[in-house]
């Protein structure tokens, strides 16, 4: 790949690492490890040895991990499954917040005309949880507390300890996803006061189709896809290249952690401080605490489609936020939740750097925006002056 690719936010390329042990595991470990024969206990080994590399990565025991098919799945199986553990009591409604991830926020539409009752934490101007609003919507009737540890599109980071001691106050459960966070922060399911965590490989130069959830030792969530596999909590055989490749991407960010948050912090405030030198730029949450390598912004009020367009073709691949919905034609619901006008949140562009972003490509980046937003600016604030 020639370009330069700032969308680390949507995926990330495989580590050398995980492509390595993929192809192992499907030459050596292709049994299925529910099998008594010797193949398949290859595969259970592998199966074993895996399960405790990932576990030792997000700080939880192994038997608190049940491998999914990605965060959708895992995030679906922990609303589902409260909603379930808590059948036929008072407790059957769900508190989110206004900025989660479109999949959780369509999840929570179709409980609704189900009869469920779906309410929404709101977010202050600068994308961070109104914790007072929070304290008001937890209650003794609900089941669920869901937020993001971060947000995907802004960077922004969710008091989650604070919501634990909410939600564990009411006597409801928190579940965090943390699709954004592993990889990018020191993340530890049992510091994090969370009962239930979603994770995804490929967010962290893992494969992609695998992920998990981390349900808290003695909380019985019901499954969603019933099997004697993963202690009976997902059935199915197990995926065991993308658990491979799983554990290896987790071993590999594991050991440059903290040089890695600190690289991508810095090249971030290069990028940001060049950027707000340019006329009509507004960085979303430049004042919160946000994940180390976002950052969201908006050229004026210049259509995000046309920004990215031009930066394309120049060699430079960013995105206007989340990856199931940045093709669309709607403004973010994030940026509308933060106060920002319909034609200020379709104007948003999202540059979300990686471990392996170089300083030599956050200059060439800088020069390529100064170069080719940088006259459509000028254009845009003679053309707003003159009106």
């Amino acid at each position: 790949m020639n370009c330069i690719y700032f969308d680390h936010n949507a995926t990330t390329a495989p580590h050398a690492t995980v492509v390595q042990e993929m192809g192992d595991a499907l030459q050596i470990a292709w049994a299925n490890p529910s099998s008594t024969h010797a193949p398949g206990l290859a595969a259970r080994r592998l199966l074993v040895d895996a399960r405790a590399r990932v576990a030792a990565f997000l700080g939880c025991q192994v038997a608190e991990l049940v491998f999914t098919s990605g965060a959708t799945e895992a995030n679906t199986t922990a609303v589902l499954g409260a909603l379930a553990l808590h059948a036929g009591t008072v407790r059957q409604r769900l508190v989110l917040s206004a900025v989660e991830h479109p999949g959780l926020l369509a999840l929570g539409q179709t409980l609704r005309a189900r009869g469920v009752v779906v309410d929404l934490i709101p977010v202050r101007p600068d994308g961070t949880l109104d914790l007072a609003a929070a304290a008001a919507l937890i209650g003794d009737d609900v089941a669920l507390v869901s937020v993001m540890g971060a947000n995907n599109e802004t960077g922004v980071r969710m008091p989650t300890g604070a919501l634990a001691r909410l939600a564990h106050g009411a006597g409801a459960l928190l579940h965090v996803d943390a699709t954004q966070l592993a990889g990018k922060a020191a993340l530890h399911f049992h510091d994090s006061g969370a009962d239930l965590m979603s994770v995804s490989a490929h967010k962290l130069h893992g494969p992609k189709g695998i992920g998990a959830l981390l349900v808290r030792k003695g909380l019985a969530l019901p499954a969603l896809l019933p099997g004697r596999q993963e202690r009976h909590r997902r059935g199915g055989t197990e995926n065991m290249p993308g658990i491979a490749g799983f554990a290896a991407a987790c071993e590999a960010a594991g050991r440059t952690l903290a040089h890695d948050i600190a690289h991508m912090a810095g090249l971030r405030h290069t990028l940001q401080q060049a950027l707000l030198a340019l006329p009509g730029v507004v960085v979303y949450g430049a004042h919160a605490e946000r994940l180390p390598n976002t950052l969201c912004l908006r050229f004026g009020t210049l259509d995000s489609e046309q920004v990215l367009g031009k930066l394309e073709r120049a060699g430079l691949v960013a995105s206007s936020g989340a990856a199931c919905t940045a093709a669309g034609t709607q403004p973010s619901h994030v940026l509308l939740a933060m106060g920002a006008t319909p034609l200020q949140a379709k104007a948003s562009v999202r540059f979300s750097l990686g471990r392996d972003t170089t300083v030599a490509e956050v200059q060439r980046a800088i020069a390529t925006v100064q170069r080719v937003i940088g006259p459509l600016l000028q254009d845009h604030a003679a053309q707003a002056q003159a009106a």
